[in-house]
């Protein structure tokens, strides 16, 4: 069998040359979009309306059954405030400002592995801190807390408008009075809190004249929290 001739193990070697670039390229490609979901959100309509009423209402509910996109919502819409990155459809609340923002849920293992998790990313594996709702190429610096594995207790986020945006992890089993932070912009409670929880939530924001938002499944009837969104008078508008 005869050799190749030199002009083909050229035209061998640069179509190598261009496989690998493309891998190099769709590899790239792929380690950014993983690492910047917030910029393919696409909410559904009743995402976008949940969204939207921020414009209007200080306090909003978005209550659906499991698996519903309500936590995702809630996770978007988080991270858009703390990174001042808002798409071209967002017809909701806009800071122009880094904020300080309260999240939680029932108990840190819960926060942990709804409301950590979205925004951050896997809480066990930190290599992949940064695959949640805040891009990875914002987050600036991260506080673990003691007593839950991968629980992290604060994240400061880098703002748009410079600065840098402050989000602290709680539990609703802390209490009352450890939802006592200084003054906040943002309140996002992912699952229904107790009644005292959330109205300290509403204390927090009174002075920024702050936001509230409440996503979860209703598993406990007609409580006081349910019972303000559903029969009480908005003094929003």
């Amino acid at each position: 069998m005869s050799a190749p001739h030199p002009s083909e193990r050229t035209v061998a070697f640069g179509l190598s040359a261009m496989l690998r670039e493309q891998m190099s390229l769709m590899a790239e490609l792929h380690r950014r979009q993983r690492t910047n979901i917030l910029s393919s959100y696409q909410p559904y309509a009743k995402q976008r309306e949940f969204h939207a009423a921020g414009a209007t209402f200080r306090e909003r509910l978005f209550m659906a059954g499991n698996q519903l996109g309500k936590t995702l919502a809630g996770a978007a819409e988080a991270a858009m405030h703390l990174t001042g990155r808002y798409p071209e459809w967002w017809q909701g609340r806009r800071f122009d400002r880094p904020v300080a923002m309260l999240a939680g849920s029932e108990s840190y293992e819960l926060t942990r592995d709804g409301v950590q998790r979205l925004l951050i990313g896997p809480p066990l594996n930190e290599d992949e801190w940064g695959t949640g709702f805040v891009p990875k190429a914002t987050i600036q610096a991260t506080t673990r807390r003691s007593g839950a594995s991968g629980a992290l207790d604060s994240v400061t986020v880098r703002h748009v408008a410079g600065g840098a945006s402050t989000l602290l992890f709680k539990a609703y089993e802390q209490g009352r009075a450890k939802w006592q932070a200084n003054t906040v912009d943002y309140v996002w409670f992912d699952e229904e809190p107790p009644e005292d929880v959330y109205f300290e939530g509403i204390t927090r924001t009174n002075a920024t004249r702050g936001s509230i938002a409440v996503t979860f499944t209703p598993l406990k009837g007609l409580s006081a929290v349910v019972a303000r969104y559903l029969m009480e008078k908005s003094a929003d508008r």
